[in-house]
């Protein structure tokens, strides 16, 4: 094992163990509050503890910002991640490499599913103005872009996947309270396999608190996170589906 596998935050200098902590408590935002913070971080185990900003957030509750230090450390030789490990290529490349290796265009549906009114992410990656100089798929000339909007049953969303044809289904979760994402992702797998639909498309899940191991346990082909776009979208569906043209 390597010195150099092994690291600890970064606060004033490299491997210092200082920290910033953000958190609430049920306290007042008074002395008591301040050292109720103070001996819940002792007890977690961190040293040198400060508590540079409380704010109260009114019924009983008070935020509280901490700085400490950790003497815990990471050996990065060990760590192993499931992502996501097609090639990223720009629009025209993908467009080009769906007309080479698939040959027609390729019908997407996506939508926030059950009580998630949030469209930002379904949005960044499907609406044509896109996210960060990269256009959406309603931009690509290969892409039949289909964008439901938010507070979509999953029935619905299947209904139309079906009518359609579709190649692949996009759902974004951004409210992830109480792990609602997990249910509303899990419910709709449960639907597409009960009526078999779960082997005749892409299942592409997204949002904060998403990751592609997460996706997979769920059941779903692929997960994307926060700082994913609509290029890593289009590329792993259009190297996906041409490798399963392949197979076939």
């Amino acid at each position: 094992m390597s010195k150099n596998n092994i690291i600890r935050p970064y606060g004033d200098t490299s491997g210092d163990g200082k920290m910033q902590l953000s958190f609430s408590l049920p306290v007042p935002p008074d002395a008591f509050g301040k050292e109720a913070a103070r001996l819940l971080l002792e007890r977690i185990g961190f040293d040198n503890i400060e508590i540079t900003c409380l704010r109260d957030l009114r019924e009983g509750y008070t935020h509280f910002i901490a700085y400490a230090v950790t003497s815990a450390s990471v050996d990065t030789s060990k760590i192993k991640v499931k992502v996501v490990e097609t090639p990223v290529m720009d629009m025209e490349a993908t467009d080009a490499y769906i007309s080479e290796h698939i040959g027609r265009k390729l019908t997407v549906v996506g939508a926030c599913i059950e009580s998630d009114a949030h469209t930002v992410g379904i949005d960044a990656i499907m609406n044509m103005k896109g996210y960060n100089h990269r256009f959406g798929l309603e931009r690509y000339q290969m892409f039949n872009a289909i964008n439901m909007g938010a507070q979509v049953p999953s029935e619905e969303l299947l209904a139309r996947a079906r009518k359609e044809k579709a190649d692949a289904i996009l759902v974004s979760q951004v409210v992830t309270q109480k792990n609602i994402h997990i249910k509303n992702l899990t419910r709709l797998i449960e639907l597409a396999e009960a009526e078999r639909l779960r082997d005749k498309m892409l299942f592409i899940c997204g949002g904060p608190r998403i990751s592609h191991e997460l996706a997979i346990e769920l059941g779903y082909d692929a997960g994307f996170g926060t700082g994913t776009y609509s290029t890593d979208v289009a590329s792993f569906i259009a190297i996906t589906l041409a490798a399963r043209a392949v197979k076939a």
